[in-house]
């Protein structure tokens, strides 16, 4: 966890948390997936979803969802409410998943990233994650998504 910040709890989502992470989901992008949307990775085998908080006391500020197979991973979301941006939440919680991750022996996590996402272009680049490829008008908007890869 950051040094600079407040201390920030990452724990495993359950199914209690499905509404606040919908919630945080659908400030964050233009279709936000509902609560059972986003249920449907929740404990099933192969799939890593967490949530993460400034304090242990408070409902989930942010969280992502990745799914393994064999020894590659795909990120399939990451969201932070955007008033608790900033905080390190989304780099905690790649922390702890990547590491997860290669305990569990992936080697290799994709992700697809909006080519206007900047904020996490640069989060992504900074873990060392490269772009292998593109997905045009991946997104209901029309964009581009970039296609990243980082070595676990």
């Amino acid at each position: 966890m950051r040094g600079s910040g407040p201390p920030i709890e990452i724990r495993a989502a359950c199914a209690a948390d499905g509404s606040a992470m919908a919630a945080i989901h659908a400030a964050c992008f233009a279709k936000g997936w509902d609560a059972a949307e986003i249920g449907q990775f929740l404990g099933v085998p192969g799939c890593l979803a967490l949530v993460a908080s400034t304090s242990a006391a408070q409902a989930p500020q942010g969280f992502l969802i990745v799914r393994s197979a064999g020894d590659e991973a795909e990120l399939l979301t990451l969201a932070v409410d955007p008033a608790c941006r900033r905080l390190g939440l989304a780099s905690a919680l790649l922390a702890a998943a990547t590491g997860a991750l290669r305990g569990a022996g992936s080697k290799r996590l994709f992700l697809e990233v909006d080519q206007g996402n900047s904020a996490a272009r640069g989060l992504y680049q900074s873990l060392g994650a490269i772009v292998v490829g593109r997905r045009p008008r991946y997104y209901e908007h029309g964009a581009d998504a970039d296609i990243f890869s980082l070595a676990l």
